[in-house]
C-alpha cells in the first residue's frame, strides 16, 4: 500500500520559515517526480514545486521562486520543502504527491496534507 506522510506544518509569523517533509513507502519503483501542491480556503489546489527523483532537477511556481527550496533524500525516501520569507498568502494545506515512470506528472499518489498558517 502506497503511503505519503507529510509533516512540519504549523503556525509562523510573516517572514518566518518552515520545513515540510514527505516520507513515502509502498511504491515498488522509484518515483519519476515528487511534488508539492497547496490549497488555500476557497481556492483550487495549485502547484508549488516538483523534483525529479533521479536527477534532482527542480521546478517551481513563480510565486515561490527564490523563497522555497525542494529537495529529496533518496536513502530516506523523503522529500522536503524548505520555505523562507513566508507570506500570509502562503497559508494553505500543503500536499505532497508522487508519480511513477508509468504515470509521469499525473500524481496518482497523495499525502493527507499539512496545514501551514502564516500570520501577518
Amino acid at each position: 500500500q502506497v503511503q505519503l506522510v507529510e509533516s512540519g506544518g504549523g503556525l509562523v509569523q510573516a517572514g518566518g520559515s518552515l520545513r515540510l517533509s514527505c516520507a513515502y513507502s509502498g511504491i515498488t519503483s522509484l518515483p519519476y517526480t515528487m511534488g508539492w501542491f497547496r490549497q488555500a480556503p476557497g481556492k483550487e489546489r495549485e502547484f508549488v514545486a516538483r523534483i525529479a527523483w533521479s536527477s534532482s532537477t527542480t521546478y517551481y511556481a513563480d510565486s515561490v521562486k527564490g523563497r522555497f527550496t525542494i529537495s529529496r533524500d533518496s536513502a530516506k525516501n523523503t522529500m522536503y520543502l524548505q520555505m523562507i520569507s513566508l507570506k500570509p498568502e502562503d497559508t494553505a494545506v500543503y500536499y505532497c504527491a508522487a508519480d511513477t515512470r508509468d504515470t509521469p506528472l499525473k500524481y496518482p499518489y497523495w499525502g493527507q496534507g499539512t496545514q501551514v498558517t502564516v500570520s501577518s
